[in-house]
């Protein structure tokens, strides 16, 4: 009983703070967050009612604490928020410019509430973090991107785009229903439905000209943001296998996820490498000619075609 009494106390301290930061939060997430029983769980409830803390519950639909009721503010350690200055940068460089600023204003009032050896602390170690992105996420025509699509898939409201799509000049306008965003490839993308195209389209947020808000309400009752990136509505997959010198591996690890990395396997001064793309023509043979001199292309055909037409096209050029 000594051992597991600090250990039920942090837990029920967590739990409360689980309940601050969401409306309703449901019995088996607390379960799965904590690693413990649904009857540790109700135990652990009844005891913070016990101690005050005015608790609504509703079979089904989960736990809340009582509106208007307020607890006195978290303090964090200095360890906690020296992770928020990685997150700032992160903030800065990988959102656009109204989400960043946003950050930093929490950032400050974190700081302001923090004791002055922690403050001393935190500063020592914000001004030697930079972090420099390969991309630049959005143009200046957009600086409030994020914040407006944020906005759209709480509130269900349509926004406007004027999107200039690859291989094009000129912007089309959309109405579109935003499902969520994702970072991926050193880009931020948009899955919505389309109303121009009536259906689902992903938009990358770097060809966004122009974002407006609109009171007009979703159509429709979107799924998770996964089952769609998960859908097969997609052009089919096709192995690839490549050989690469070794000494280039560890230069193209960050794009591998993308391009449909499976597995790799040791050929003396060679990796072989195998992926299943489903975009061979552009997205995996462009990629490809990025370190194509230092590698070979043991299948499909196609891609090797692909890879020399583009190549001739350039040498065209020069």
């Amino acid at each position: 009983m000594r051992v597991e009494a600090p250990k039920r106390f942090d837990r029920i301290i967590a739990i409360l703070i689980q309940l601050q930061s969401k409306r309703i939060i449901k019995a088996q997430e607390l379960a799965d967050r904590f690693d413990v029983s649904l009857r540790t769980i109700y135990r652990d409830i009844r005891t913070l009612e016990a101690s005050g803390v005015p608790i609504s519950s509703e079979a089904g639909i989960g736990y809340s604490i009582v509106e208007g009721y307020r607890l006195p503010p978290i303090m964090f350690t200095r360890e906690e928020a020296g992770s928020f200055v990685a997150a700032e940068k992160l903030m800065q460089k990988f959102t656009d410019k109204g989400l960043g600023s946003y950050f930093e204003s929490a950032m400050f009032k974190l700081k302001s509430v923090m004791k002055g050896e922690d403050k001393d602390w935190v500063n020592a170690i914000e001004s030697q973090i930079l972090i420099t992105p390969q991309e630049a996420l959005f143009n200046k025509d957009v600086p409030n991107a994020l914040e407006i699509l944020f906005e759209s898939i709480a509130e269900k409201k349509q926004v406007h785009l004027a999107y200039l799509a690859q291989d094009t000049e000129t912007p089309t306008h959309r109405s579109i229903e935003p499902v969520g965003l994702f970072h991926e490839a050193n880009f931020w993308y948009i899955m919505a439905y389309c109303h121009l195209r009536k259906d689902y389209r992903q938009f990358r947020t770097d060809r966004i000209k122009h974002i407006q808000r609109r009171e007009v309400l979703f159509t429709k009752v979107h799924q998770s943001l996964n089952s769609y990136l998960n859908s097969t509505n997609e052009k089919p997959a096709v192995q690839v296998r490549i050989l690469v010198e070794k000494s280039i591996v560890k230069y193209i690890q960050s794009g591998l996820r993308y391009y449909g990395f499976l597995s790799k396997k040791d050929r003396g001064a060679q990796t072989e490498m195998t992926f299943m793309p489903r975009n061979i023509e552009d997205g995996f043979a462009r990629w490809y000619m990025t370190f194509g001199d230092y590698a070979e292309i043991i299948e499909p055909e196609d891609l090797k075609h692909r890879i020399k037409a583009l190549s001739k096209k350039i040498a065209d050029k020069l």
